[in-house]
């Protein structure tokens, strides 16, 4: 595994265990008293780290690591090395996610960038704010007057908790993220330099664009994760609403009044209009941009670099620019890759090369 400067693991597993771990039957003569201490990709591995094979890529270098074990696939089982113990599952990422988090439970959320617990000198936490026991502030993290922190919860360096905001258990808050305005549940990790609750971009336009007040909040419920340098608009006249188990990527824009249903997924770089709506379990690909009030309906999915000009059905696969029905969408990119060979419709190029 890489060197073990920043994440070590908190305690070594046995074969056996990790077998438990993942509902996975330990093999016939297998040595379940194994040590497992680490993690490593396929062609690193040694004799004391775990292993994982989920993409059939990578199947070639199964047949000569030296890890201890691998979580397999079934239809890869008989590659694994017989040096290796096979724990043979049919979701093998899932599985090595679950040991991770076993072996490296510090890497689940952040922490104090001080390595420190309590309220750090160099930080300002207002007299009439109020903090359950267990709760971690770090220098230069500012919490304004009327805010509720939740026991166990870590607000970072030079972060800003806004008056009267609401944070609840075992949150974390990264580095100069700020957060006003809003309301969040239990497990929120919201990573550094993110911008919850600030103005929507509401004006009325004319002659002179009048500012239009933005009177809502920014609802986050329980175990979403925001990424760096991510930034959610409080709402204009009602809240703006990330649901539960939501994960959301480095710099996305979500702007004011939009709702996000529960566990969705939304990647890099994505820029949803306001008043729009996300069902539960809608996945945008990385740099979708989502026009204002359009809904996008439970568990549809959207490719990446694609532009949302409307409403999307639910369970739909939409791609490309206006994004529509993606096998639509294939077939019209590859009629026009056909007619670009041949020079366009029946027309022949310049000879000269000119248009």
């Amino acid at each position: 595994m890489s060197e073990a400067v920043f994440f070590t693991p908190a305690r070594s597993f046995t074969v056996a265990e990790i077998a438990a771990t993942v509902g996975a039957p330990l093999p016939e003569g297998a040595d379940g008293s194994r040590e497992i201490v680490g993690v490593a990709p396929l062609d690193r591995a040694g004799p004391r780290d775990l292993v994982f094979l989920d993409n059939p890529r990578y199947a070639g270098e199964l047949d000569t690591t030296t890890a201890a074990a691998c979580l397999v696939a079934p239809k890869y089982a008989g590659r694994v090395p017989a040096g290796t113990i096979a724990l043979v599952t049919p979701h093998p990422y899932h599985a090595f996610a679950a040991v991770l988090g076993a072996l490296f439970p510090e890497a689940m959320r952040p922490g104090s960038v001080f390595g420190s617990s309590g309220i750090a000198p160099g930080s300002i936490v207002h007299p009439s704010a109020r903090l359950e026991q267990d709760v971690t502030v770090d220098p230069g993290a500012v919490v304004g007057p009327g805010a509720e922190i939740g026991s166990g919860t870590v607000i970072a360096a030079n972060a800003v908790i806004g008056p009267g905001v609401r944070i609840g258990r075992n949150c974390s808050i990264g580095p100069s993220a700020s957060v006003i305005h809003a309301l969040l549940g239990n497990g929120v990790i919201i990573h550094g330099g993110a911008r919850i609750g600030q103005d929507g971009f509401g004006f009325a336009m004319g002659a002179k664009h009048l500012k239009v007040p933005q009177i809502g909040r920014v609802v986050i419920q329980d175990n979403v994760e925001i990424g760096a340098n991510t930034t959610i608009d409080r709402g204009a006249n009602r809240d703006t609403i990330i649901g539960e188990g939501t994960k959301i990527d480095n710099l996305v824009q979500i702007a004011h009044n939009v709702v996000i249903g529960r566990h969705c997924v939304i990647v890099a770089n994505v820029g949803i209009s306001g008043s729009t709506t996300l069902e539960d379990y809608v996945v945008l690909g990385g740099g979708v941009g989502v026009v204002g009030h359009a809904r996008i309906g439970k568990g549809a999915q959207v490719a990446g670099a694609s532009n949302i000009a409307g409403d999307v059905p639910a369970g739909a696969r939409f791609g490309g620019t206006p994004a529509k029905p993606i096998r639509q969408w294939f077939r019209e990119v590859s009629i026009l890759g056909s007619l670009a060979k041949k020079g366009g419709a029946g027309e022949k190029p310049p000879e000269d090369g000119t248009a």
